[in-house]
């Protein structure tokens, strides 16, 4: 017998799903890590809409709902990071979703810390999850990304060792509500689309770039 997320889904006039997946590594470890910003993302509009993250589907853990009668699958790929399209790739397939309902969480190294972007598509920057769903998407890069600003390293300072760090006080405020600023805008993608919520956001986001800029000056 089907449950009521399945007789919602798969009623006729059902509005098609959207997948977000968020990118980290799983672990006591890594929990809280620059690195693992995607999952805190997932775990942030999660917990807002009440979608418990409860089961494992295609290396991830997995949780599903509705944003008003859009439905959403959320998925955090236990892969570790390297490895994400691996999880990515088939929980795509299977649903039968076009990438353009397939949004990606990341962090992001050339964005300020609690700064964000909700793009259409783009490359990998050198970021190794994205480069692995890229390649499990058989190397199409036209899928949305959101991008979450965790800043660049100080100094000399090793970029991997950075991204396994946890943030200080200041930098977890900022990411903090950046995360709540992640989960308006993916209410608004869930209902409105992606170009029209992604303009208005990457409006606000451009000014509170220049803010945070002024701020490191």
């Amino acid at each position: 017998m089907l449950n009521r997320f399945s007789r919602r889904l798969f009623c006729t006039a059902s509005p098609r799903p959207w997948l977000f997946v968020g990118l980290g590594n799983p672990g006591d470890k890594y929990k809280g890590t620059r690195h693992n910003v995607g999952f805190e993302m997932i775990n942030a509009f999660a917990e807002s809409q009440g979608i418990p993250m409860d089961t494992v589907h295609c290396k991830a853990i997995f949780g599903q709902g509705f944003v008003g009668d859009v439905p959403v699958f959320l998925a955090k790929p236990q892969t570790y990071m390297n490895l994400s399209g691996e999880s990515a790739g088939p929980l795509a397939a299977y649903y039968k979703l076009p990438l353009n309902r397939v949004v990606v969480f990341h962090d992001d190294m050339s964005l300020p810390c609690g700064v964000l972007r909700l793009h259409h598509k783009g490359g990998h920057g050198n970021h190794n999850g994205l480069k692995s769903v890229i390649y499990h998407f058989r190397g199409n890069r036209e899928f949305p990304r959101l991008r979450i600003g965790i800043g660049k390293p100080p100094g000399q300072m090793d970029p991997k060792a950075f991204l396994l760090q946890k943030f200080s006080a200041t930098a977890r405020e900022r990411i903090d509500a950046a995360l709540q600023e992640g989960v308006g805008v993916l209410k608004l993608l869930s209902s409105k689309g992606l170009t029209e919520s992604a303009r208005c956001f990457n409006t606000e986001q451009k000014y509170k770039h220049i803010r945070v800029q002024n701020m490191q000056t």
